[in-house]
Parts: structure tokens; sequence; C-alpha cells
């Protein structure tokens, strides 16, 4: 991969673009919004199909329960806004007239993470991975770039249920193309190697790439870069070969290290293969304004922090397997 010629796009583009082409192959598709289809890109949509275009306005709750009583009339409705309202916000409407019901609602989260930059901690959505898997009936997607945003906004329009869509704002690598696959609750490998495992989602894969490149020119280590996209439900058996066959982890996500992508990770991996495991992501604290590339390096999320991790948890196994070999010998 030539990681100077990486074109960068806004995932969201490819949010607003996986709704045209729903609503091109189903009539049934509505799209709700809150004052800011400009900004989430559901703009699209709205020029493209009008008639099934509904402004809600600044009420996220009331546009959460519209799509709920939509749903049950048998329409495919989407509502998006950013994150830090369409998942918060709206959290009782969430769980109890979408999850609770299983009626079959599609919320867009936008303008995630840090990577939307100035707005600061207001608008940097930094938990909602942690509250969305946690609803019982809930799909949970957070695509790499703007070509697997595109085919997941299809994916979840298609499948029947509740299912939430986390994306950003900012242009980010657009490294996946139309012919990469895509499945729900199956990760993508994207390079193989066995000694360390990098669990990735969100725009965290890309720079999971860049370490993974860096680790194995300088200091010769294979490490397997898989690209978590769906957080639930999550792909178990993919987690428990990564741990069999690498015997360290580390974790990546542009959100909260408790109870996000790594809480996950760690889930399956403690009941099923217990080995270490780093987490890189936001050290339980709220944003700050400033330009994405900026934020993004004053809270590590780069993939130097991920070599240092890589490395962290590549001594700890080691460690570990000492120790045994010591155990070992005392009691022979």
């Amino acid at each position: 991969m030539n990681f100077e010629k990486i074109e960068k796009i806004p995932t969201r583009k490819g949010f607003g673009e996986g709704l045209v082409k729903l609503g091109e192959e189903n009539q049934n598709v509505v799209v709700l919004g809150g004052d800011i289809t400009g900004s989430v890109l559901t703009s699209f949509f709205k020029e493209k199909f009008p008639e099934r275009f509904f402004s809600i306005g600044i009420a996220e709750q009331n546009a959460t329960t519209i799509a709920a009583g939509l749903a049950l009339s048998g329409k495919v409705p989407f509502f998006a806004s950013y994150s830090a309202f369409s998942a918060f916000r709206n959290a009782d409407q969430l769980r109890i007239s979408v999850a609770y019901n299983n009626v079959n609602v599609k919320i867009g989260g936008g303008h995630s993470g840090v990577t939307v930059g100035p707005d600061g901690a207001t608008h940097q959505s930094l938990e909602e991975i942690s509250f969305i898997r946690t609803l019982p009936n809930m799909t949970l997607i957070v695509p790499s770039d703007y070509n697997q945003t595109k085919k997941a906004t299809v994916a979840i329009g298609r499948m029947i249920g509740p299912s939430f869509l986390r994306f950003g704002r900012s242009a980010v690598p657009s490294f996946t193309s139309q012919e990469t696959p895509f499945e729900i609750g199956k990760a993508n490998i994207l390079t193989e190697g066995n000694d360390v495992a990098i669990v990735a989602c969100g725009t965290l894969v890309w720079e999971s790439l860049v370490a993974a490149e860096k680790l194995k020119k300088e200091k010769g280590i294979k490490a397997r870069v898989i690209d978590m996209h769906t957080i639930k439900p999550i792909d178990y058996n993919t987690i428990i070969d990564a741990a069999r066959d690498c015997g360290c982890i580390v974790t990546a996500e542009e959100h909260q290290v408790h109870g996000g992508l790594g809480g996950a990770v760690a889930e399956v991996v403690v009941k099923n293969f217990p080995v270490p495991i780093e987490f890189v992501g936001i050290p339980d604290r709220f944003g700050l304004s400033g330009e994405p590339e900026e934020l993004m390096e004053y809270f590590g999320l780069t993939s130097n922090t991920l070599i240092n991790s890589a490395l962290r948890a590549i001594t700890r196994r080691d460690k570990g397997f000492d120790l045994i070999r010591h155990i070992k010998e005392i009691n022979k």
C-alpha cells in the first residue's frame, strides 16, 4: 500500500451517498433531519427524494419516536445528527421506543470523536460506543473510511432491526475499495501476522496499518491488523483466533478506553483465551478544541502510540512465557 498517495474523504460523505443508494432501491426508506442536514449529509437524500425527507427541527427525542412510529408502519426510517445528540440527548427514546420494542429504526451518529476538531468537548462524542453496545437488539457499526461507511449504511438499511452507525466530519484516508468485502458482524483482517494483533475501528484502523508497516520495517515484527467495524454483534471467532495465534492484543479507537471497543474485545478474550491487552483510546476525560490532527496527536491516537503499545503487549506476553518456563523448571 502506498501510504503517501491515499485520498482523504470524510466518512459522512459515505453515509450521505449510502442513503441515496438505499432510496433508489427501496421506496420505503425515509430520512428525518434535525436542522443539520448539510453537516451529516442527509442533504444528499433530501435533494434526491424531497418527498421522503422530513425536517423535525432540533428535537432529537421527537425524531427518534417519530422514526419508531414510521418503522411500525412499514417504513425504513433513518435519523441522523451529531452523535453527542443522536446517542445521548435521546437516550431514553433509543432505549425504550427503539431497542426495547425492537423496531427497524436506523440512527446515524455523525461528528464523532476528537476529529470534530474546533467544535470542542461538548460536540466530541467519545462515549456512545459504551452506551449503544449495551442496548439489547441494537447493531452498532463504526466504519473506518468513506467506502466502508457507504457499504455499512446500505447494509443496515437492508437488514431488519435497530442499528446505530458512527461516522465523522473530517476527511480521513480512504484506503478500502469498492471491492473490499463488508459484512455486518464479520471483521476484516487487513494484514497477516502472528507477533501481535491490533484490533481497531474507525479512524484508528488507518493508524494501525501505518503502525504495522513501521513495526515490520523497523523491528521485524509482523502485526495482524483487524478492522473490527462491527462492535455489536462482535466477531468472536476472529478475536479468539488473534489471541490464540498472537498471544497479545492492542485495541485502538477514537473513543473512551472504558467500555468501548477495547472493553468489548477484553470481554471476549477473558472468557475464551486470556492474553495481555493494551488499550489505545481517550483516557477517561473530555475532549478539547483544536485541529483534528493536533487532537489526535495530543490524545495519542497515532501510529507511534500503537507501536509503543504493541511493544508493551509483546513484552508482557514474553514475560508470561518466561514465568511459565521458570515454574516448569522449578517443578521438574
